[in-house]
């Protein structure tokens, strides 16, 4: 379930220049393989849109895990939410980047398929640096 919080605005904002873009294989580690997506959002319904959009790609809505988080300003206000999709703590890894690199209006998914070996506490490493390289083509 997605959680929701609040925060004041006082960003300097990023946000991506388009309402969908998907950079496939940015990462694979012992036989995951990880991708990112972002878009630019104003609301709910524009994260169940971009959801949507990213799940018509069948490759994609076969993944293990869809992780993602989001951030929108509204009134002086910062609203984030965020969805592990099973890989527990990957929303709040996804989020926190966003946070530190003050990015707004926008939702970025991480998406990986697993390769059969876990990655313990690496797969945290992966989707710190999948979500990065989303924000750097930003």
């Amino acid at each position: 379930m997605a959680q929701q919080s609040t925060r004041f605005d006082f960003e300097d904002k990023k946000t991506p220049e388009s309402d969908f873009q998907l950079h496939e294989m940015v990462v694979e580690d012992r036989g995951s393989r990880y991708s990112v997506s972002m878009g630019l959002v104003q609301g709910r319904e524009d994260i169940k849109l971009f959801l949507r959009r990213l799940k018509k790609n069948k490759k994609i809505a076969k993944a293990t895990h869809n992780s993602w988080a989001a951030r929108i300003a509204k009134d002086g206000a910062i609203f984030e939410t965020k969805s592990d999709d099973g890989e527990t703590g990957a929303g709040m890894v996804i989020l926190r980047v966003m946070q530190k690199e003050e990015v707004s209006d926008c939702v970025i998914c991480v998406t990986r398929w697993f390769g059969g070996v876990k990655l313990m506490g690496d797969r945290f490493k992966h989707v710190q640096d999948a979500t990065k390289i989303a924000i750097e083509r930003m």
